[in-house]
């Protein structure tokens, strides 16, 4: 069984049920952190944030939604650690197009 610790930042997007991170098949990923920030020197954008467990036909839990992040700060909308399995998800998207940016840690276990 391999571990390996990843990271990845991206720019959220206002395409609902944009997908972030996929566990894949054999593989368990452990979300460490998750932080998203306001970019926007100006204005307010709403988060939405959620994780798709494939195990049960997909269905989606809301992790954040319609979170408002000021601008210029950041929130952490993941308070624990978070466990995906094989075909589990996070999707992402914001009320706003490059307002928000996401950076996410986890450890791949394989």
């Amino acid at each position: 069984m391999a571990e390996t610790f990843h990271s990845k930042a991206a720019l959220v997007t206002d395409s609902a049920n944009t997908n972030l991170l996929t566990a894949a098949v054999g593989e368990t990923l452990i979300i460490i952190h998750c932080q998203v920030a306001n970019v926007d020197g100006t204005n307010a954008a709403d988060l939405y944030l959620d994780m798709v467990d494939d195990e049960a036909s997909d269905v989606t839990g809301a992790l954040a939604h319609t979170i408002s992040i000021p601008a210029d700060s950041a929130i952490n909308p993941i308070g624990g650690k978070l466990v995906l399995e094989a075909g589990d998800k996070i999707n992402i998207w914001a009320g706003a197009a490059s307002d928000l940016e996401v950076t996410i840690s986890y450890l791949k276990i394989t």
